[in-house]
């Protein structure tokens, strides 16, 4: 994802073919938002800055009167996107997966393989994430972040009651409460359902979806302008409460998240290794062009040509790389379900809340239908869009992602550079299968 100075959200538009001319595989165009990346850190370092230095004083009391309701505002302004955004980009983003299953065995195997790494990096984050948090504390004056957060003991579902949230027998009421699984449920089943439509019903919800996603990206973008603002005050009460210790505490977020996306990199090179059958020395050096166009653009989109050329040096077929990368780019991003768990987890630790297996087991579920959606966003909005409603699901505080998303922009290095490298992996892993059935 772009982030020099702003980050540009877009997604393609409607085509008539598929990947590699394969078929109908229609893609949804939205609006393109330019977001200021730069000025939201640099609101939240001064936010931190400024109350470091005048907390405790009477000015800080009194500027907190002010900023406190402004960054609330700007906190609940970005949490009424969420359910509409997720609803539109779950129905556009299942339609472009149903689009591809339909275009051979090739891209069957190629979203099996897909799913599997994402349900993997789900399950070895959701066990590794609290290890590392056990091993290396929070620091303490990271609890500034949570001011506003109640702690207290979580209910625990049984196994009945789980079974039974999965379907909200009123779907406007869940809305109302704010209950993702269901609603995830719901939306992913009525975008299957959409798919299985004569063409011109499917077109007709389609575009209607499509409309919804760009007046609700449309809102985001302005709200999201707004974030340096929003965010310098809230992050001016964290600095009056933690002092400096509130710089570490982000940087210790950072790490540990980033180290997540890290497994998701390991896990490209055995990828590529094993079932490529490309020695790790040589996929290593194959991929270094791609990788550093990934670290300088932040945009696995941007890479695409340097994967394409990866793949060219890895002695891969035209025909499976300039049919697997696109798609990839298109609907696939590798640490999407891993990286967001270890931020809902880190979110849960900080306000002391003890997450249950079968609330993780939920978290994933629904971080693995909404990476669908947000494949396409820019690293803020997909912040926003993809942790917001995992973060519900687990019944984990979202107060603390208003400032964590001023800093995602460097988690989203390690984002972009395993995204990168494990799509090439997909590629010839898919590739050596294709070789070996033709």
């Amino acid at each position: 994802m772009n982030t020099d100075k702003a980050q540009e959200a877009k997604v393609q538009g409607p085509n008539e073919r598929g990947p590699n001319g394969m078929g109908p595989a229609p893609s949804f165009e939205l609006v393109t938002i330019r977001l200021p990346v730069m000025l939201t850190f640099a609101g939240l370092v001064a936010g931190l800055a400024l109350g470091m230095v005048l907390g405790g004083s009477q000015t800080s009391n009194l500027l907190q009167l002010i900023t406190g309701p402004i960054g609330t505002l700007w906190l609940r302004a970005l949490q009424m996107t969420i359910i509409p955004l997720v609803a539109a980009l779950l129905v556009l983003g299942i339609s472009q997966m149903a689009n591809a299953a339909r275009a051979g065995s090739a891209a069957r195997r190629m979203l099996a393989l897909m799913l599997a790494v994402l349900v993997g990096g789900g399950i070895a984050s959701a066990i590794l994430m609290p290890l590392l948090v056990d091993a290396f504390p929070i620091p303490s004056a990271a609890q500034g972040f949570l001011a506003t957060v109640s702690e207290g003991e979580q209910a625990v579902p049984s196994v009945s009651d789980f079974v039974t949230s999965l379907i909200a027998p009123n779907i406007i009421a869940a809305a109302a409460e704010t209950a993702m699984l269901p609603l995830t449920v719901f939306f992913a089943l009525f975008a299957v359902a959409v798919t299985r439509l004569p063409q011109a019903q499917k077109a007709h919800l389609q575009g209607l979806f499509h409309a919804l996603a760009n007046a609700m990206l449309m809102i985001i973008g302005w709200v999201l302008w707004l974030a340096p603002i929003g965010v310098l005050c809230l992050a001016f009460g964290v600095g009056v409460r933690s002092g400096g210790g509130a710089f570490g505490a982000l940087a210790h977020y950072i790490l540990l998240v980033s180290a997540m996306g890290a497994l998701v990199l390991i896990a490209s090179y055995l990828i590529g290794w094993i079932g490529g059958r490309i020695a790790p020395w040589r996929f290593v050096r194959a991929l270094i062009p791609a990788q550093a166009v990934a670290l300088s653009t932040q945009s696995s989109l941007a890479s695409l040509p340097a994967m394409l050329d990866s793949s060219s040096r890895l002695g891969l077929r035209q025909e499976s790389s300039e049919f697997v990368l696109p798609l990839a780019v298109a609907i696939f991003r590798a640490t999407s379900v891993a990286m967001n768990i270890a931020v809902v987890l880190y979110v849960a630790a900080l306000a002391n809340i003890e997450v249950p297996p079968s609330l993780v087991a939920i978290g994933i579920l629904v971080a693995l239908i909404i990476s669908v959606g947000s494949v396409s966003l820019p690293g803020t909005i997909s912040f926003v869009v993809s942790i917001g409603p995992i973060a519900f699901a687990m019944g984990v505080p979202i107060e603390p992602l208003a400032l964590l998303v001023a800093v995602e922009m460097l988690p989203d290095i390690m984002r972009t550079l395993s995204n990168v490298t494990m799509n090439v992996a997909v590629a010839s892993t898919i590739d050596r299968v294709r070789s070996n059935v033709d």
